[in-house]
């Protein structure tokens, strides 16, 4: 087995520079976790909540999956929307979706990609109730344009959870967002779909 040292000096250092610029950054952080925001992102290790945003730990609640997909049977997600908007109190949901997603993409082609063809038919089917807006748009523009509408149906879902129409219906202060990530700048796009 391959020892991962590398990955333990990489976080010696970085815990060594955060201290050193605030020596109780650890002892604050530790003490209560109180963000304003949760983000349901991608997995796509180019797209790091925090970094994107320029917040330290600790100010962004954190969900990711492939394409940033909520669905009604996903425990996992409405547990976190549920933690997130009932204990937490965030004020905002920010579903951000990225250029080029790879889920977005292997949804849109033919081929067999196993176990994750079934997590993908959800973006199938954000692609069958846009296709006549699609079916004009060269293959490049239609990718992108369906990692939007990938986002906006994704933020819809989220509206669409018993907690977060709960939490509406009790006059929480509560928003949901869409937004979009392009990796080649580094530039967030609101979709306004809020």
């Amino acid at each position: 087995m391959k020892n991962l040292q590398h990955l333990f000096d990489n976080n010696m250092e970085w815990a060594k520079d955060i201290h050193e610029k605030n020596p109780d950054f650890f002892s604050d952080l530790s003490k209560q976790q109180n963000p304003e925001y949760l983000w349901i992102g991608c997995s796509d290790s180019r797209v790091p909540a925090n970094q994107i945003v320029n917040l330290p730990p600790g100010e962004v609640f954190v969900h990711r999956n492939i394409a940033n997909v909520v669905v009604h049977s996903d425990l996992n997600c409405l547990s976190v929307i549920q933690y997130a908007v009932e204990v937490l109190k965030v004020k905002h949901i920010i579903v951000c979706g990225h250029y080029g997603c790879g889920g977005v993409k292997a949804s849109m082609e033919d081929d067999d990609h196993g176990l994750i063809d079934n997590w993908l038919c959800h973006i199938k089917d954000v692609e069958r109730f846009n296709v006549n807006e699609l079916e004009s748009l060269s293959d490049c523009e239609k990718l992108d344009r369906m990692c939007e509408l990938n986002v906006v149906e994704q933020v819809s879902n989220v509206r669409n959870t018993s907690v977060v129409r709960n939490a509406l219906r009790n006059g929480v202060e509560l928003s949901v967002h869409g937004w979009i990530y392009n990796i080649n700048n580094g530039i967030l796009k609101d979709l306004d779909v809020c």
